[in-house]
């Protein structure tokens, strides 16, 4: 049974291998062993405090397979985006160059450095250990969208308003053709190394370097114009889950690579409008023909859980859970769990429940990967 839980200072060496392994790096799991230690009991303190409104919080995740405890993924969500710092994008604008005499009036896309989305909260630094080839997208699924249930749940610890930076394109020597048309330009350095130095996109450096002028896309290359918004081809699953979660593109593209912008508000999202409360009921042996494939989270005594599982498709004021669902989310009889469809609507073409998803799923280790840094 796989189940996503906070990480802990006892993960440190599982979580230190997965920041060695993430590709492209991310930022929030240091490669300095102290500097990923300092990260983890932020993110320990985060969990544990009393929060009115959303600051330097820093929430971080892990997928557990409850029957070997190891981990096998990792997801997190900052609390609010450069807090410290600006958090820097490209905006994206249409100007009109207009002239009554030559009887012209044209709108130009162009790209503007911003920090709007500061102060905002961001889901981060989603990885799935591409070994584990067993977890499927099943795996992607609850890792990435149990934020979202905590979230739901800890609304005062969050903006109303959420995004994600998802990865932009790159080849398959990971050059990204809208850094060499823009950031070499002004940095004179490789992807990578920037990427590293940025920070998660909260460096001063950033404003002293890059164009703070508008950019005009139809003066770069036709291939770094193609790329504009678009996601990494190992994003496309990541993308279709937040899509899922109620997330949509914004007018806004990362500021190195020009991957999209997801932003979702909470209000909207699946988690919050899709959600149902249930008492957990100990499972018996009835097969139930109608079933579908929840997200199920526990938050018992501030130990955060979420498992899929599958459920009657049908209101219901119970949630029958069996005994390994029930030890995943550290429940009992009579507790009370947040229920959310993993699928909004009921004609959609996925299997009828848990299982069925999980056994019908092609496992391709290149999707394994989401939102970024």
């Amino acid at each position: 049974m796989l189940f996503v839980r906070p990480g802990r200072l006892s993960d440190l060496d599982a979580l230190l291998h997965m920041a060695h392994a993430a590709r492209p790096v991310l930022h929030s799991l240091p490669h300095d062993r102290h500097e990923l230690e300092a990260r983890v009991a932020l993110s320990e303190d985060s969990f544990r405090a009393d929060v009115d409104f959303p600051g330097e919080e820093f929430y971080l995740f892990v997928l557990e397979d409850g029957a070997t405890g190891k981990l096998l993924g990792t997801a997190s969500i900052v609390a609010a985006a450069g807090y410290a710092e600006p958090f820097y994008v490209f905006r994206n604008d249409a100007l009109i160059h207009a002239s009554r005499e030559l009887h012209v009036n044209r709108k130009i896309h162009a790209l503007t450095m911003s920090h709007e989305l500061t102060g905002k909260s961001r889901l981060a630094g989603f990885y799935i250990d591409r070994s584990a080839t067993g977890a499927g997208d099943a795996a992607a699924h609850l890792l990435s969208r149990a934020r979202m249930m905590y979230v739901a749940a800890n609304r005062r610890r969050f903006t109303p308003e959420v995004f994600s930076l998802l990865l932009g394109v790159t080849d398959d020597a990971g050059t990204s053709p809208f850094w060499e048309a823009v950031g070499r330009r002004f940095f004179g350095r490789d992807f990578a190394q920037i990427e590293i130095a940025s920070g998660g996109r909260s460096r001063t450096f950033i404003a002293e370097v890059m164009p703070t002028y508008p950019l005009y896309v139809p003066l770069l290359p036709e291939q770094a114009q193609r790329v504009v918004g678009e996601p990494n081809a190992k994003a496309l699953l990541s993308y279709d889950i937040h899509l899922e979660e109620g997330f949509e593109p914004d007018r806004f593209v990362d500021i190195f690579d020009a991957g999209p912008v997801l932003t979702a508000q909470i209000d909207r999202s699946a988690c919050v409008t899709s959600s149902e409360t249930r008492m957990v009921r100990e499972a018996g042996g009835k097969h139930v023909e109608r079933s579908r494939a929840y997200l199920v989270s526990s938050h018992r005594e501030g130990d955060f859980r979420c498992v899929l599982a599958d459920l009657p498709d049908a209101r219901s004021p119970d949630a029958s859970l069996t005994g390994p669902v029930r030890a995943a989310l550290d429940v009992v009889h009579g507790d009370t769990v947040r229920c959310v469809p993993l699928h909004r609507a009921a004609g959609d073409a996925e299997p009828a429940d848990a299982d069925a998803y999980l056994g019908s799923l092609a496992t391709d280790p290149s999707k394994l990967t989401g939102d970024r840094r």
